[in-house]
């Protein structure tokens, strides 16, 4: 078995354990711990217990491996692997019991940044649903057992798209404008709430494409694997220096480029 065959098998096993912990603190009820990012973007006691159990397992199998997590942030390592965790994806779903979350858990190596990092396996875990997207560098993208590919033709009606909006109110305005200038293209539009999830769809076929503004790491990490060993293509601009961040375009080939020309990520 490759290295990236077995770091796929420890993130599927973990996501699987760490999503029933989810759902069973969403079943007793969600405890609102704080605000992030925006009074808007939350993090619920969950999160925080859920990264924790995600850290020590990873830490008990592979105790030279650097971490990177949404909650309690970076520790490096020495083996050259890092874990990239979002440990709920999807927190305001989760906290007000729409089934619309994941764990997304995936092993990098590299400089545990998106532009210098190379995705080797990842798992985005649905506990709702009991959905296991997985995927292990040059091994494809599965559901469970069943192989994902992309959409190949997206006929006349055009693309079924994904996208989602910040929790910064200054970056509205921009949001809805780019939403503007995509639906030409656009069967509709679907708006989930959980980006890793977004992209699974996307590698299953689900979505034809799909874009964002303001992903982070985490948010990103096995999603984007998910996509290319399913076929399709996968892009990030990089970061301008201003305050900005970056978008994402993850497409069906018959879709990426005229969807990151709109979008402007070249």
């Amino acid at each position: 078995m490759s290295l990236a065959h077995d770091l796929e098998a420890l993130a599927i096993d973990i996501a699987r354990e760490a999503g029933d912990l989810a759902r069973a603190r969403r079943d007793v009820g969600v405890a609102i711990a704080a605000t992030k990012s925006a009074l808007a973007d939350i993090v619920t006691e969950a999160d925080r217990e859920v990264e924790a159990l995600i850290r020590s397992r990873l830490k008990a199998a592979r105790p030279d491996d650097g971490f990177l997590g949404e909650e309690t942030g970076a520790e490096s390592g020495v083996s050259g692997i890092t874990w990239v965790v979002d440990p709920i994806d999807g927190t305001v779903n989760y906290a007000y019991g729409i089934p619309t979350y994941a764990i997304s858990i995936a092993a990098v190596r590299g400089e545990p940044t998106p532009e210098s990092w190379e995705t080797l396996a990842g798992a985005v875990h649905n506990p709702m649903t009991g959905e296991m997207f997985h995927a292990a560098k040059d091994e494809g993208a599965w559901l469970g057992d069943q192989r994902l590919a992309v959409s190949t033709d997206v006929g006349g009606a055009g693309a079924l798209i994904g996208t989602g909006f910040g929790y910064d109110p200054s970056t509205h305005a921009g949001d809805l404008a780019l939403v503007e200038r995509v639906m030409p293209i656009a069967r509709d539009l679907r708006r989930a709430g959980a980006a890793s999830l977004d992209l699974a769809s996307v590698a299953a076929g689900r979505l034809d494409a799909y874009y964002e503004r303001g992903l982070q790491p985490w948010d990103l990490a096995a999603g984007s694997l998910l996509v290319t060993e399913a076929g399709g293509r996968f892009g990030r601009a990089k970061p301008d220096g201003s305050r900005r961040a970056p978008l994402v375009v993850a497409a069906c080939p018959a879709v990426f480029d005229e969807l990151a020309a709109i979008a402007g990520l070249a």
